[in-house]
């Protein structure tokens, strides 16, 4: 038996790794599916892998590194040959995630983000720690000849933008699917809301980023909407919708986006993809945890009034109100 688990710990974490590297291949392929041209580089707007790797390392923990390199070294072998540039990308790709991570887990980051300050840490800590993917990727394809030193920053902005935007909308969604939960006890009207929020956020998504007048404001009552009332399991999905179908109107040059050149087209891309996602995030960070702080306001009077009733019987009435508005109520669930 001790043989057994012995040989079993190493086979776990060999398929833990295996399944990052080929998550982190898929969602290569689904981001490269948008892709555009900087001055010769290859970026894309929103680059799923960074956010899938991050969310696997905040669930199974740094070991899974090695199964984050391959899954880079996989998607580079799609694009071209292997070469020199191929290290620094490697390098900066599986870098970027890592240290995201260990300063995520520093500053005690909880993947509820049910807090401001794990929103917060996100979009500084996580987004912030692309930077190194970015400045390892374009350096080296500079120092292979293939990019012009006078074209870094316009390269290196496009690269770090597309890294940043996949910890931002791809994060969050991950961390809400896992522990994604059918609702209990909940109002008639919560699934007529749920659906009417559905379709209004498609119907509101394919409108602005497809008709020529510039409407794309709209988005954000949408997300306000998804965040005050059904937090970050509402607002995560309409964030990534949003942007994906931002995503392929900015590469058709279609809607908003006709008629204008790329750095047009990328700078009003990239100021959505950001503002969507940060009122997302924050947004339903915030509501949410208000909610907390309301919840145990509510379990802390339930325990005061159970307190006062056993040293002095009949004299809790004054405290139900606190609790539920009636006596004798139990605490109410905080999205009732």
């Amino acid at each position: 038996m001790p043989r057994s688990e012995h040989l079993r710990r190493p086979a776990a974490a060999l398929l833990r790794m295996l399944a990052v590297a080929a998550a982190y291949w898929v969602g290569g392929q689904i981001g490269l599916l948008q892709q555009v041209v900087v001055e010769g580089a290859v970026v894309t707007p929103l680059w799923p892998p960074t956010g899938i790797a991050l969310s696997c390392l905040l669930w199974m923990g740094v070991g899974v590194w090695p199964g984050i390199a391959v899954g880079v070294l996989a998607t580079i072998a799609t694009l071209d040959t292997l070469s020199f540039a191929t290290s620094g990308v490697l390098a900066g790709n599986t870098l970027g995630p890592v240290v995201a991570y260990l300063m995520l887990r520093r500053i005690d980051f909880r993947t509820e983000l049910d807090r401001l300050r794990d929103g917060l840490a996100l979009v500084f800590l996580g987004a912030g720690g692309m930077l190194i993917s970015a400045t390892f990727g374009v350096m080296t394809v500079v120092w292979s000849g293939s990019l012009p030193l006078g074209e870094f920053w316009s390269v290196w902005s496009a690269w770090w933008a597309g890294d940043a935007m996949g910890v931002l909308v791809i994060t969050p969604l991950l961390l809400v699917l896992r522990r994604a939960r059918l609702p209990r006890d909940t109002r008639p009207y919560w699934w007529t809301e749920a659906t009417a929020l559905c379709l209004t956020s498609a119907a509101v998504a394919v409108l602005v980023t497809r008709i020529e007048l510039n409407l794309l404001f709209l988005v954000f009552l949408v997300l306000i909407w998804a965040a005050l009332r059904f937090q970050l399991p509402g607002s995560a999905p309409c964030a990534v919708l949003i942007s994906v179908l931002a995503i392929a109107a900015a590469t058709a040059g279609a809607g908003p986006f006709a008629g204008r050149t790329l750095l047009e087209v990328m700078v009003i891309l990239q100021a959505l993809n950001g503002c969507a996602a940060l009122t997302a995030l924050l947004l339903a960070a915030i509501v949410a945890e208000q909610i907390g702080i309301r919840r145990r306001i509510e379990q802390a009077c339930w325990a005061l009034a159970e307190v006062v009733d056993q040293l002095a019987p009949g004299e809790t009435a004054h405290l139900w109100p606190l609790v539920d508005g009636r006596k004798g109520a139990e605490p109410r669930a905080a999205d009732e």
